[in-house]
């Protein structure tokens, strides 16, 4: 091989190195937006074509003011985020609290933890953050939303990772645990449409249990690394090729929309996987 054909080669080797990287850049740190549409004859005729933002697991990431103007953007009539604001291998406070404080003038916003926050040690301070910024934290209570004198209940659920070793031995699980808490947050209005939040998307078979129509969460990272016809590789409590980890499922009457989420964690790039910025239109179904 001459001399000239071996800096051909290694000029070639750089571009697809710089190419690579860009890629990388671009596919870590430009959002996406993805539309959802749910349709419920449940959903009060004032609540049609309300507008949710939902944000999760942004894990301290720093988007500029990228992200607040996608959510301004998309004008929604409500903010909900459902945990892993912060990391709990770098948590920044600061990030936090920035990000609250500019997302909360653009619609009222509700908040519910994820494994990060009550890992992090830090959740008691964040928390203090939460309530200054005029930020609802919605762990393990209700709140009806009205509107025109109509109301749907929207339901938070702390991440289970908080929940306490003397409640697991009277309940006799952790799933139990988590279903009571639930259940009686459905009972206390009823007849109301009951939209929850939670962390995590692998616990619908508990959430179908409960009679809520419309859950959304986060927590598996879109599957961290997504192939062609595979999907997402891997995602925490779910493990190797995840079922639950972006998009839409349904379990009898009870649709779970999850969130492939902004951050990153332990591992530091998502390939295949854009950030996610999800956008939900309630919509009112007429009944037959």
């Amino acid at each position: 091989m001459t001399r000239k054909s071996k800096s051909y080669k290694k000029f070639l080797i750089m571009i697809l190195l710089a190419g690579l990287a860009y890629y990388f850049y671009w596919g870590n740190n430009t959002i996406q937006v993805s539309y959802y549409n749910y349709a419920d004859p449940a959903i009060p005729e004032s609540f049609n074509e309300y507008r949710i933002a939902h944000v999760s697991d942004l894990h301290n990431k720093k988007f500029g003011n990228e992200l607040i103007d996608e959510i301004e953007k998309q004008q929604p009539d409500i903010i909900l985020i459902t945990g892993d604001l912060i990391d709990s291998n770098r948590t920044d406070l600061t990030v936090a609290e920035t990000f609250l404080k500019k997302v909360k003038p653009l619609a009222p916003v509700y908040f519910v933890s994820g494994n990060h926050e009550v890992a992090s040690g830090k959740y008691k301070e964040l928390k203090e953050i939460i309530n200054e910024t005029g930020v609802i934290n919605l762990d393990d209570r209700n709140q009806l939303i009205t509107k025109d004198d109509q109301s749907i209940n929207l339901i938070g659920l702390a991440d289970p990772l908080s929940i306490l070793l003397e409640d697991i031995e009277e309940a006799g699980s952790k799933e139990n645990v988590v279903f009571n808490k639930i259940d009686e947050l459905v009972k206390q209005p009823s007849d109301h449409f009951n939209l929850l939040l939670s962390h995590r998307p692998e616990l619908i078979d508990i959430y179908q249990k409960t009679g809520v129509d419309l859950v959304l969460a986060g927590h598996a990272h879109g599957g961290q690394i997504r192939l062609p016809f595979i999907g997402g590789l891997y995602a925490p409590s779910q493990g190797l090729l995840p079922e639950y980890v972006s998009g839409t499922y349904m379990k009898e009457d009870t649709t779970l929309i999850v969130s492939r989420g902004l951050g990153n964690s332990l591992f530091p790039l998502r390939i295949f996987n854009r950030p996610e910025l999800v956008i939900v239109t309630l919509e009112t179904k007429l009944t037959e």
